[in-house]
């Protein structure tokens, strides 16, 4: 009856082992190393698809921004017919024709040029044809041409800072932040990854932990069977152990739901949301938790913090867009005062007109549209302007308005900037903190759990002689099993707070070689 009671609770042993075993036999087991896993979550995030979809839009927007200094080309033409009486005439009598027809084509082209300090140059040519059947005009058809260049040049409003520049600093600025945030994402993915991938190794150490309490209880169920069979203990020493026994096979089960879920974490970070054959296959990491232990210094690690974090790089982007619109903002207060500078050119070319009787070409003017372009070419008909250009606007309480609000924006800006440095220096010093906690840990927890190694040793040799009990064996046994958890605790602890360390400093990309890469100037 003995005998059989101890298979019974040796087979309910294996039951427990064989669920553990589940998952394995589910799928293969697939080996995965830490910059295994970070490779696939960065290929395969889904936060990180979306930050560098944002990063595409924004290195687009500043091309489009850049646009606007794209010249620009206009061609119009026109074509008009005419027929209006006169209402005057002059001393040679009324003409014979008071209603003269008069068709005219017109065609012309001219390119704008938008230049950084805010002013316009423009080129312009053009040409006409025009035909009348009235008796006034000397040509017909007549010929006129074109061309002629005009700088326009803001000297107040306008002149340090326009919409164009204000739209190209407020692209770039959204460039800037778009790369702080890419890396700030990319850091948060890495971070996540290895905290997860530590605890997946930790859960698996654990499952073995609890593993080899289950079979230090089956052993200690056996003994204590072996002493009953021969007469040494009575029948009810078989209790304790078999308690014990049931309690480490619910421990285990724990720990191996704890496993599952552990992995599942790591699947979550670093698998697709496709059919990704690993979903159904065990992840099994090869490394081991054990790293050198390094001291810290905080003051080089808050100066690299301040110099590297991402968080920084965002507020000082918005710093920097803030100060572009106030800038402008400011801007709109000046009166408006443009100089303007332009030159044109004149040809005239044409045939004599048959409705004027004796009449004649002048000299030098007969011909067609080409003779009236290549006269442009002598000089002999142009103009000069310059010219200053005032708008004043009265009051202008808009304008000021907004340059006073934009000025408050960005005094927000720059105070977050403040606020954002001070919570890295709090990070920073906590990570420090909880990284030299958990150095010290290990130390502990590595004595602790050998200390538990010998006093389990000698309780067992005291319990074979008779000099000790099932309550002592089993109450070292389970000192043991905290003892090595404890140790596997700190080892993780100390894992990911080395992970925090370098993710409070911005030193974690650099850790993992990853390269973002610097937005264009």
């Amino acid at each position: 009856m003995n005998h059989a009671t101890t298979r019974r609770a040796l087979a309910l042993g294996f039951l427990a082992t064989a669920v553990l075993s589940v998952r394995a036999a589910a799928g293969a087991e697939h080996p995965l190393t830490l910059e295994g896993a970070i490779d696939m979550a960065l290929q395969k995030n889904e936060s990180l698809k979306i930050e560098r979809e944002s990063l595409g839009a924004a290195s687009a927007a500043v091309m489009g921004a850049l646009g606007a200094y794209d010249p620009s080309l206009e061609i119009d033409g026109s074509w008009s017919k005419t027929t209006q009486p006169f209402t005057y005439f002059g001393a040679g009598g009324i003409p014979s024709v008071i209603a003269p027809e008069d068709r005219a084509t017109d065609v012309g082209v001219s390119i704008r040029q938008l230049l950084p300090t805010g002013g316009a140059i423009s080129a312009r040519a053009g040409g006409s044809r025009a035909t009348t059947d009235g008796g006034v005009a000397v040509l017909s058809p007549e010929y006129d041409t074109r061309a002629g260049v005009e700088l326009r040049q803001p000297l107040l409003r306008n002149r340090g800072i326009d919409e164009a520049r204000l739209s190209v600093r407020v692209a770039r600025a959204g460039r800037q932040g778009a790369v702080a945030s890419l890396r700030q994402s990319l850091q948060e993915t890495v971070a996540s990854v290895e905290r997860a991938y530590w605890a997946l190794v930790a859960a698996r150490r654990d499952v073995d932990v609890e593993r080899e309490s289950v079979r230090l209880a089956e052993e200690q169920l056996k003994e204590t069977g072996s002493r009953v069979e021969s007469g040494d203990a009575p029948r009810t020493e078989l209790a304790q152990p078999r308690a014990e026994l049931e309690r480490r096979r619910g421990a285990m089960l724990a720990a191996g739901e704890s496993l599952a879920r552990a992995e599942n974490a790591l699947k979550l970070l670093v698998l697709d949301g496709e059919s990704d054959a690993l979903w159904t296959e065990e992840l099994a990491p090869v490394e081991d938790a054990s790293v050198p232990i390094d001291s810290v210094d905080t003051a080089a690690a808050l100066e690299q913090a301040l110099a590297a974090r991402p968080e920084v790089g965002i507020a000082r982007a918005l710093v920097t867009r803030r100060r572009a619109e106030r800038a402008f903002a400011h801007d709109g207060i000046w009166p408006q005062l443009d100089l303007v500078v332009s030159y044109d050119r004149y040809g005239l070319a044409g045939s004599r007109n048959t409705a004027v009787p004796g009449g004649s070409v002048p000299p030098g003017l007969e011909g067609d549209l080409g003779d009236s372009f290549g006269s442009i070419g002598d000089g002999d008909y142009d103009a000069a302007r310059v010219a200053l250009v005032l708008g004043l606007p009265l009051g202008n309480r808009e304008a000021r308005g907004s340059a006073t609000a934009a000025r408050h924006v960005e005094r927000q800006a720059e105070v977050n900037v403040l606020r954002v440095k001070k919570a890295i220096r709090a990070e920073v010093l906590d990570a420090a903190a909880a990284l030299d906690a958990a150095r010290q840990r290990i130390e502990a927890a590595r004595s602790a759990r050998e200390a538990a190694e010998i006093q389990l040793d000698a309780e067992r040799d005291r319990y074979k002689t008779g000099l000790s009990t099932n309550f002592l064996v089993l109450t070292r046994q389970n000192d043991l099993s905290r003892a090595r958890l404890d140790e596997i605790s700190a080892l993780t602890d100390y894992r990911t707070a080395r992970t925090e360390m370098a993710r409070a400093t911005g030193s974690l990309l650099e850790r993992h070689h990853i390269d973002v890469g610097e937005p264009a100037r």
